[in-house]
């Protein structure tokens, strides 16, 4: 919702070059980003196995080591945004008047990588534990800070000249310092917490919890960068189309990402709870709890689709009044309507493998669905046949349904190992 929100105002108060700027930035900056959340997601089903053995000291012991590594990841992740992909802004031919809107914005978004991999640490933690309300409630009211920040910036107001892109930067940047403070202010003072806090000490840092993380969080890094890298790659691909192209692109899939993330709370659920019965070893209710939210993901995904389809033409004017971009925008739309089906199944497969601790297969399916099938046909149908953005949609929709299909073969053998090793 931060990109959202970003998206939103820079689209009415900055216009499109600033809007096609601000989905070329999130598209790089988002590919190094779920690098760090990937890594932070490696806590969660660790914590929720231990949970369900009820080791308390040691969900501690594997807390005080996440916290260190993210920020170890943040301030890499950090340096590696400012001298790499600053650099590569000006070799992916693009609009140079979008580039030049561009540099300045990746620079403060990449600050904000750091707190956010705070935030992160405390988040997974408490998620692993079932916790997931009062991050929720401080993500929601980090997106209202972010919005009035970002329109006092960007607009210029109360005596501050306008920053145009450069202000949803600060914004968002201000927004993921107090979440970070927030979230680390209510784990170590909330009673929920405090059977487990008392075990925490970073004397507990070790290589041997670290390690473990890693090799759960490392590949889920390099599925998301897989995923989010192909859609990046759209962008860019987009881009190549021109700044209307490139603007009404981030329009449609801005709102596809809203649907997709919800659908990502249902796939984080299914990791909790898969994550405690398999560490339980109760093998029904691991069943029951991954069937329940493939069930939830495909309702809710067909409702979103409908709504995509439905108000199609009307959706865009969220974003922007330019007739041209919200033309396009809606024609994407339809094809987002179809391939909202199997983004929300092919992101609760992951989420149920992960509860298992089931990472590197699914690591190798992702990259093939997104990088061997569906950004190289997004690239032949959009840019080699002339199909445009749809035919990058196409191309994009093939791979979401290679991810789903083959994801859901995998959760399929891996219960049916499971039921074996039980009976």
């Amino acid at each position: 919702m931060v990109h959202t929100a970003d998206s939103v105002i820079v689209g009415h108060f900055a216009g499109t070059v600033a809007l096609a700027a601000v989905s070329l930035v999130n598209s790089v900056f988002m590919v190094v980003m779920v690098v760090g959340l990937g890594i932070a997601f490696g806590l969660t089903p660790l914590v929720a196995q231990e949970n369900g053995r009820n080791n308390k000291e040691e969900c501690a012991k594997l807390f005080s080591n996440s916290i260190v590594l993210n920020i170890i990841a943040g301030i890499l992740l950090f340096f590696i945004v400012y001298y790499g992909s600053m650099a590569m802004l000006t070799h992916l031919d693009q609009d140079p008047a979008v580039v030049r809107e561009a540099k300045p914005f990746l620079f403060i978004l990449s600050l904000s990588i750091i707190p956010i991999m705070v935030f992160s640490a405390f988040k997974q933690f408490a998620e692993g534990l079932g916790f997931t309300k009062q991050a929720m409630r401080i993500t929601i009211w980090g997106n209202v800070v972010n919005i009035i920040l970002a329109v006092i910036f960007v607009k210029g107001m109360f005596g501050i000249k306008p920053m145009g892109v450069s202000g949803v930067g600060y914004a968002t940047l201000i927004d993921r310092c107090l979440m970070a403070l927030v979230m680390g202010l209510y784990i170590f003072h909330s009673k929920d917490f405090r059977p487990y806090i008392e075990h925490f000490a970073f004397r507990q840092i070790d290589r041997i919890r670290s390690m473990k993380i890693l090799k759960i969080g490392s590949p889920i890094a390099m599925q998301y960068v897989f995923e989010i890298g192909a859609f990046a790659g759209a962008s860019i691909l987009a881009g190549r189309l021109g700044a209307v192209e490139q603007a009404s692109h981030q329009v449609a899939i801005n709102l596809a990402s809203i649907t997709y993330m919800l659908a990502s709370g249902i796939a984080s659920a299914a990791t909790i709870q898969v994550g405690n019965s398999f560490g339980k070893n109760n093998i029904n209710r691991l069943f029951n709890f991954s069937i329940s939210s493939y069930h939830i993901a495909l309702a809710f995904m067909l409702f979103s689709a409908f709504i995509f389809a439905a108000f199609n033409q009307y959706l865009p004017w969220i974003y922007t009044s330019d007739k041209a971009v919200i033309y396009l925008a809606s024609q994407l739309l339809i094809i987002a309507g179809l391939f909202q089906l199997f983004d929300g199944t092919q992101v609760v497969g992951l989420g149920i493998l992960r509860g298992m601790s089931d990472v590197n297969t699914p690591t190798f399916i992702v990259f093939v669905a997104y990088w061997i099938i569906g950004l190289p046909l997004g690239y032949y149908l959009g840019i080699h046949l002339n199909y445009g953005l749809e035919g990058i949609w196409y191309g994009l929709t093939v791979g979401l349904l290679t991810s789903s299909l083959l994801l859901f073969l995998r959760y399929r053998t891996k219960t049916r190992h499971l039921k074996k090793a039980c009976y």
